[in-house]
């Protein structure tokens, strides 16, 4: 037993200030990879600081944040750390871009109850390979051990990103108008959303879990992170006449793409206009549900969809092929009636 007048140090407490220290130093060399124009000083200091680069004329600051969600109770399990990093950016930069900004700077929170390097740093590793692939500088994050507050070997991430869109080109989605076009990009797999339903399939499915997954080992297939679809996006906003986007995370396209609608209009979506995947048929399977609760609780397979009009949407879909999207026309804007605003039939 330890003495009431025995020195006690924040170490015993629980809190490794040298682990922290050492994450630090591993994470430097991997931030330094992103860094862009604008950045003035980024890890190390009390607050990063950021010039919004001189083109932009009247730049609009766009902000977003967001998690992991429970995904991150199979990163734990499957200790698999390396790829939930590009998710909460992809969740991030995604949003923002869907107003039609550029992502400039992320910071990230990462929690734990005691600090695991190894681990630590293959997670902040996904996360400047995120920041890296959608051309956004990591620019701080806070790193916090916190003894008591999370079990042994776990974790918990959120993230913030800002980026900047000149005041005329925000995408509003009010010049929506019935005959537009609806184009959806594929997604990587389940990206980072309804995993609460994942874990429940895979509980059911007990032993009897497929060996792979459109040709990907299971677990792999169940971990794809989340696209990334910033620098496609923004380089065919920069050439076609673009009206909406919407990022389709929680919710799935029955409840994202209303989002970006204005009043009056409706998105038909044609079933069967987009294939779906081995695993999006296994979840659909193992759960037992219907279409309707597949698109409202999945991305089934679309992670983006751009609104633009019929005349320009050929031309709109092979840009953005010709820059490595899958691309399917995947349904068109009508006035709205009395139904939802979004089928699938």
């Amino acid at each position: 037993m330890t003495s009431s007048t025995t020195p006690l140090s924040y170490k015993d407490a629980g809190v490794d200030i040298d682990a922290g220290d050492a994450l630090v130093e591993r994470i430097k060399p991997l931030a330094k990879k992103t860094m862009r124009e604008g950045v003035l000083a980024g890890i190390g200091g009390f607050g990063a600081l950021f010039e919004v680069p001189k083109r932009y004329q009247e730049p609009v600051l766009v902000s977003g944040t967001d998690g992991v969600g429970t995904k991150l109770k199979l990163a734990f399990e499957w200790n698999m750390h390396d790829t939930v990093g590009i998710d909460l950016v992809g969740m991030s930069v995604n949003d923002v871009l869907v107003q039609g900004a550029e992502p400039l700077f992320f910071l990230d929170y990462f929690a734990c109850g005691k600090l695991d390097v190894d681990t630590a740093a293959a997670v902040v590793g996904g996360i400047a390979k995120g920041c890296e692939l959608s051309g956004c500088a990591l620019i701080g994050g806070e790193t916090a051990e916190m003894p008591g507050m999370y079990p042994a070997g776990e974790y918990d991430l959120a993230g913030f990103c800002v980026g900047a869109v000149e005041k005329s080109k925000i995408l509003t989605g009010q010049s929506v108008k019935p005959g537009d076009v609806v184009l959806g990009l594929a997604s990587h797999g389940v990206h980072s959303n309804g995993f609460s339903l994942v874990r429940k399939c895979i509980e059911r499915a007990g032993s009897d879990l497929p060996a792979t997954l459109d040709g990907q080992p299971f677990k792999q297939a169940i971990m794809k992170p989340t696209r990334l679809y910033v620098k496609n996006v923004l380089a065919t906003l920069a050439k076609h006449p673009v009206k909406a986007l919407a990022h389709i995370t929680g919710g799935g396209l029955l409840e994202n793409i209303p989002r970006v609608l204005p009043e009056g209009t409706a998105a038909h979506l044609k079933k069967g206009s987009w294939p779906q995947t081995e695993l999006f048929a296994w979840l659909q399977k193992t759960a037992g549900i219907d279409d309707i609760e597949m698109n409202r609780t999945f991305n089934n397979g679309i992670g983006m969809v751009v609104v633009i009009d019929a005349a320009e949407a050929a031309a709109c879909a092979a840009t953005l092929r010709e820059l490595g999207e899958t691309v399917h026309e995947i349904g068109a804007i009508a006035a709205k009636g009395e139904g939802a605003s979004v089928t699938v039939a």
